[in-house]
């Protein structure tokens, strides 16, 4: 027993958009050794808004720790083992707190929360063009609700304690990674005040060829550079636990956006390897090595991963799909169509060999890449008196497929190359049926990773290799990995070219079918409606008009 507390365990804080975790990793064959799990609560004030309370998810995570801590010890090992802990975490949620007592100034905003889509016009009113893609050179990303940018504005000029927090200078604002970095290195006690590129690649405010803080985003989103983290690399030291626990002392030497995470512990490292993640959503990223491709075709460019100070940044582009695993939920809720989802999903689709020429698009906020379409909606086509649930289930099954397939058709676009197999993981990826349906659809191969989380084992990674535990060079290429043994389940595409592209060109039709359903009203910055409104009061109502004027200005 004693050679075994000798061991070197890594630990990763898997912090997502409903659970937190703490998992431990033995090196060097990274085995997961034990592991915790915490739910976290969704906050839904009204339709299309997501929050989450910031000390929960902290709360969850040292609670994860704490637990994980005492399973390892159990099976005869020690937390001094502990050579090391990385951070994963859900992507664009942000968190603003007061730098002076630590407090959360409002509910962090998650990442798929849409509540800023009236704030766009606002900002591309100042735009030469007026054009969604005029950041894109800069920041890799299309004007969005999705990125933080845009959240930060939101809580700037909503919130009445963030804008004096603001005003003041005690407003610290980042994602979660920083959020949990800063508090769990010390908080108000010189906690460290850091995020990594993989993350602020994801706020719409770094430049993604210079990784800093851009004056010109900064600028357009009224966020005040001091209110963001430094940005450091993926793979590097950025403070040690200190807050009373039993992990005092232990460095944190990884950060990664979950989905980056994902795309190293699937060992997608070489350029034009590509992974995809099935769970609420979907996200798609393909490694483009060392070129910053601009996409042309609706993508997004992300940095994958920049393993260590000194080492260059590898850059993806990347495809996220709003609603994946949604719709299923959407199915068991809303129309109780199914009971149990990783069960009925498979059964119920499987009992029919088509979806009957029914087209589902469930574009509930709108439509991701390679669309952008917040204006657009769900619909279900092509039903006819024989249609039953299981045509429905089918298609909400094939309509994950299908979206994954629009990114991919960009991708090769924007790259000129054909994707030869797609890696796969995520918990809809346990769902044979689908990911069968995704060979069948796209025309690859898919590979299904066996390895439980890919996201906190290339977390552990990178970790390693910050602490000088180099056996698995996060630099080399896949070759590299030969002690992790990775396994996969392969699916092979089983139709033909003419039935597939026929059946994408109907899928085609009903995205046609889903948009300009959610029409918005132009805000006052593009529009100018509210002198035309006063130039139709009559003379008597106008001085009341105007103090009205004033008093929305006010609040403004």
């Amino acid at each position: 027993m004693a050679a075994l507390q000798r061991s070197k365990l890594i630990g990763v804080i898997d912090e997502g958009t409903n659970s937190a975790r703490f998992v431990i990793f033995k090196v060097p064959e990274f085995e997961e050794l034990c592991s915790h799990q915490v739910r976290i609560t969704q906050i839904v004030p009204r339709d299309g808004w997501s929050e989450q309370d910031p000390r929960e998810v902290l709360e969850a995570v040292r609670l994860c720790m704490a637990e994980a801590c005492c399973q390892m010890e159990k099976l005869g090992f020690l937390v001094k083992d502990i050579s090391a802990i990385g951070i994963t975490n859900q992507r664009e949620t942000t968190v603003v707190w007061d730098k002076n007592t630590g407090e959360p100034l409002y509910n962090a905003i998650v990442w798929n929360d849409i509540r800023t889509a009236e704030m766009i016009d606002g900002v591309l009113a100042h735009q030469p063009d007026q054009s969604p893609s005029n950041f894109r050179t800069i920041s890799g990303l299309p004007i969005s609700p999705y990125f933080s940018a845009l959240k930060l504005k939101w809580l700037k000029e909503k919130v009445v304690g963030v804008r004096k927090a603001c005003r003041e200078k005690r407003c610290y604002a980042g994602t979660i990674d920083t959020w949990l970095l800063w508090n769990l290195t010390g908080g108000t006690n010189g906690g460290s005040f850091m995020t990594d590129v993989t993350n602020a690649s994801r706020t719409m405010l770094m430049n993604i060829e210079t990784l800093h803080w851009d004056p010109q985003l900064t600028k357009s989103f009224s966020v005040h550079p001091d209110m963001l983290p430094e940005i450091r690399s993926s793979s590097e030291i950025y403070g040690y636990i200190k807050d009373n626990s039993v992990l005092d002392g232990i460095p944190i030497s990884a950060i990664l956006g979950n989905q980056q995470a994902s795309l190293v512990g699937q060992r997608c490292l070489k350029e034009g390897q590509a992974k995809n993640t099935y769970r609420r959503g979907c996200f798609l990223l393909y490694n483009t090595g060392t070129r910053c491709v601009q996409s042309q075709h609706g993508l997004v460019t992300t940095v994958a991963y920049k393993m260590g100070r000194d080492e260059p940044p590898v850059y993806a582009l990347e495809g996220s799909v709003a609603v994946a695993g949604v719709a299923m939920n959407w199915l068991k809720d809303n129309l109780e169509m199914i009971k149990d989802i990783p069960v009925d999903s498979e059964k119920i689709a499987g009992s029919v060999s088509s979806t009957g020429d029914v087209y589902f698009v469930p574009a509930f906020t709108g439509l991701y890449a390679p669309y952008w379409r917040k204006d657009a909606r769900g619909i279900i086509c092509g039903l006819t008196s024989f249609t039953t649930k299981h045509h429905i289930v089918r298609a909400a099954l094939e309509a994950v497929c299908f979206q994954t397939r629009d990114i991919i058709e960009a991708m090769k676009k924007d790259c000129g190359i054909n994707l030869n197999k797609l890696h796969a993981d995520g918990n809809m990826s346990n769902n044979g049926l689908l990911m069968q349906l995704q060979a069948d659809l796209s025309g690859i191969p898919v590979l299904k990773t066996e390895v439980h989380d890919p996201a906190a084992l290339g977390t552990a990674m990178a970790a390693a290799q910050a602490k000088g535990i180099d056996l698995y060079n996060l630099n080399a290429d896949s070759r590299g990995y030969t002690g992790i043994h990775s396994h996969h389940e392969t699916f092979l595409p089983t139709t033909t070219e003419e039935e597939r592209n026929a059946r994408y060109t109907k899928w085609k039709m009903a995205v046609q079918r889903s948009l300009g359903w959610a029409v918005t009203k132009k805000s006052e910055a593009m529009t100018d409606e509210r002198y035309s409104l006063l130039a139709s009061i009559p003379a008597g109502l106008f001085l009341a008009s105007a103090f009205i004027m004033l008093v929305l200005s006010e609040r403004r």
